[in-house]
């Protein structure tokens, strides 16, 4: 075990988390995008190094999964506590890797928090049921480990979206292969790694390797890993699931989103716009479940747009590691054109741009996009950018029509003020998470999260879904003694 500091020091640059800071071949700059300026560097595993830390997973996961429930679970409590303990740090990696605003980053170093002490619960549960047998015969059903669980997270919830999957994972006897985002190696895995580390996981139960696209593809393909679990794009999750099914592997997708919040004509305006402004803006609109689509009913829509306009020109971007702003800048380059791109091609269709549209370096201004219909780019496409995309509607009928003409299925709000309306409404919408007088950027660590369509597999993580998601069933029956059959 390194000293008893946290990610201070120099012993994580250019290495690899094996379940022992081991330098690599390869690496990669650790880049703030706020500035560009050089934060570090992590080692980039390949191919190779992906299958050998497999291999080793799969022999330290068996000693792992028959350790007393009270280890497992001592295990996570003490990464719970260092989490708090570290927190100050763990904000500051938040802040300046992945271009978090401060309130965002403290968000999403709590919830952490939270998915380690809910993890720390699973051991002593009930591993399962008992089964209507004859007599003599005892059956049982039990959920065992699936083995080696490889995760592969993104860069924008980087810490949370890789310890949903991390934690229970380990709780449940699994060991883990960590893959994270080398935009967000740090804060998304190397902080990961420390917690265990220092929580006084067992070596090689939990391994943190950044990669390209071939290191993850060897995740998917290698015989020892049991199960592939990935957030991130549509299009990658599309060829994980393909590459982890041509291997039986279980595959769990999370996957993008081009979610609705409905605002009816009976909503409260002010809280219409704070919702909205949120949903639509919260890190910089860079989030799987971001508002991608404001449904606003037509009596209202021209105050709602106007509101929402002055809102947005009120936001202050900047760094978020120097400034309380509510808009940082966006992870990299190739964001912020594809954000640009899909403005453009917006405005080239008809829409208005009510503000924003424009950025300087890598912090794009706060848009509104007004006058889109369906036959628009930006009505479709997932931005991943801070823009708003208001479109009106006449009737429930059309709110839900407009709301359901996507291909994902994620996450849809509705904000009413009459609950039976917007009920009613809700039931007809085609989304994983749905949300009545709320916005659509939503998690906790208690509830299952997943879409459906080309936002997931139909899978769930989160909660009550854990048990099923990072387990398998044993059916188990026990004789006194063999009986005598007739053949």
């Amino acid at each position: 075990m390194s000293d008893n500091t946290f990610l201070q020091g120099n012993f994580w640059h250019g290495a690899l988390f094996t379940g022992r800071w081991t330098p690599a071949d390869r690496t990669a700059d650790v880049i703030e995008p706020a500035t560009g300026q050089t934060l570090g560097c992590v080692g980039m595993a390949s191919p190779e190094q992906i299958g050998a830390a497999a291999a080793a997973a799969a022999q330290s996961q068996r000693e792992w999964a028959a350790a007393p429930y009270g280890q497992r679970a001592q295990v996570l409590r003490e990464a719970a506590r260092l989490a708090e303990q570290y927190a100050d740090e763990i904000i500051y990696w938040l802040i300046r890797e992945s271009g978090s605003t401060r309130l965002k980053a403290g968000f999403e170093a709590s919830v952490n928090t939270k998915a380690l002490h809910e993890a720390a619960t699973l051991p002593s549960r009930s591993q399962g049921e008992v089964l209507p047998s004859s007599p003599g015969r005892l059956s049982l059903a039990r959920r065992r480990p699936l083995g080696v669980v490889g995760v592969i997270s993104p860069f924008n919830f980087p810490l949370y979206l890789a310890m949903r999957a991390v934690a229970p994972a380990l709780a449940l006897g699994n060991a883990v292969i960590l893959k994270p985002d080398p935009r967000t190696a740090v804060c998304g895995g190397f902080v990961i790694a420390r917690l265990f580390e220092l929580a006084g996981l067992p070596a090689g139960v939990l391994q943190v390797l950044p990669g390209d696209g071939a290191a993850g593809a060897a995740l998917t393909t290698d015989p020892n890993v049991a199960m592939i679990q990935f957030t991130g794009s549509t299009g990658a999750g599309r060829k994980v699931g393909e590459a982890a099914s041509r291997h039986l592997k279980k595959v769990s997708l999370e996957l993008g989103g081009k979610n609705s919040l409905i605002v009816l004509d009976d909503a409260d305006l002010d809280l219409a716009i704070a919702n909205t402004a949120w949903g639509v803006y919260l890190h910089q609109g860079q989030i799987c479940m971001s508002s991608g689509r404001v449904l606003v009913q037509r009596g209202i829509y021209e105050q709602f747009l106007a509101k929402l306009t002055a809102k947005a020109r009120s936001l202050e971007v900047g760094n978020p590691a120097n400034e309380n702003v509510a808009i940082g800048p966006l992870i990299n380059a190739a964001q912020r054109d594809h954000a640009a791109r899909v403005v453009d091609q917006a405005r080239a269709a008809g829409a208005t741009v009510e503000t924003g549209g424009g950025y300087r370096d890598l912090f794009f201004e706060p848009t509104v996009l007004s006058h889109v219909g369906p036959d628009n780019p930006a009505f479709h496409e997932e931005i991943f950018g801070p823009v708003a995309v208001v479109v009106p509607f006449d009737t429930d009928e059309d709110a839900i029509r407009l709301a359901n003409d996507t291909e994902y299925g994620l996450s849809m709000a509705i904000i009413s003020s009459n609950v039976g309306r917007a009920l009613r409404l809700g039931e007809r919408l085609r989304t994983g998470l749905l949300h009545i007088n709320d916005q659509t950027v939503n998690d906790e660590v208690i509830n299952p999260f997943g879409g459906v369509g080309a936002s997931g597999n139909g899978s769930s993580i989160g909660g009550p879904a854990n048990w099923e998601e990072f387990t398998q069933w044993q059916w188990l029956t026990v004789k006194g003694e063999a009986p005598a059959y007739p053949i």
